[in-house]
């Protein structure tokens, strides 16, 4: 049965004999998956939330494989791990996609069980993804709820700074700061200092995002 964690392969190709051999050995050994023929028509497409990978092609008419790579990082419907199976790679390109994150380079025509060992490894990898994703959003959420007082404080906190000490810096009284600090831990939901540092570090580089972000947006405004 069809479920949220089946895993779905996207190909991207625009050859149709090669989207429908890879489409026929893919539910060989029961991977579904979506072909299309060029990453324009993935970009416009409604995508299924479930784990999977992309079979991508690098070139292509309307569109280059290595420039949907980039395209992913900003995409989070297309930020699926990748396989390059392409007739006209060389090395320079190899070395792009893989410095970018791809799963394998491959050469028309690959071996099967070397595709499906690749397609394997990025199911793996994007369940993971999905999987630390959950848990950071799970974290920011929490973290909304914090006043801005409570977040400096958890800030504070999560650097080792003492209660007078983060009670000088803010400039407010160690009652204060015992106040702000238990509100933290409770609205947080932890029970101890390790876990609220180790939730910092999951969810710091998600609000460095947003806030440089939020600059670019206010910049070319």
């Amino acid at each position: 049965m069809r479920t949220g964690d089946t895993p779905l392969v996207l190909i991207v190709d625009d050859d149709t004999n090669v989207r429908d051999a890879l489409g026929e050995l893919l539910a060989s050994v029961g991977i579904e998956s979506l072909a299309f023929a060029s990453p324009a028509d993935l970009i416009a497409a409604t995508l299924p939330d479930r784990p999977g990978c992309i079979i991508l092609d690098v070139r292509m008419p309307g569109g280059s494989g290595l420039e949907l790579q980039r395209q992913a990082l900003d995409d989070r419907r297309l930020s699926k791990p990748i396989i390059f199976l392409t007739g006209h790679g060389d090395i320079p390109m190899s070395v792009q996609a893989m410095k970018a994150g791809a799963v394998d380079f491959l050469v028309k025509p690959a071996r099967d069980q070397t595709l499906l060992d690749a397609v394997t490894t990025g199911i793996e990898r994007d369940r993971a993804r999905r999987k630390a994703d959950h848990i950071r959003d799970a974290l920011l959420q929490r973290y909304a709820r914090l006043t801005p007082r409570e977040r400096e404080v958890m800030g504070f906190v999560c650097l080792g700074r003492l209660n007078k000490q983060i009670a000088y810096a803010m400039e407010i009284s160690e009652v204060t700061v015992k106040l702000h600090r238990g509100n933290v831990m409770s609205k947080m939901e932890f029970g101890t200092v390790g876990a609220l540092i180790r939730a910092w570090e999951v969810i710091q580089p998600a609000l460095i995002a947003q806030d440089n972000k939020a600059v670019r947006q206010e910049a070319a405004a």
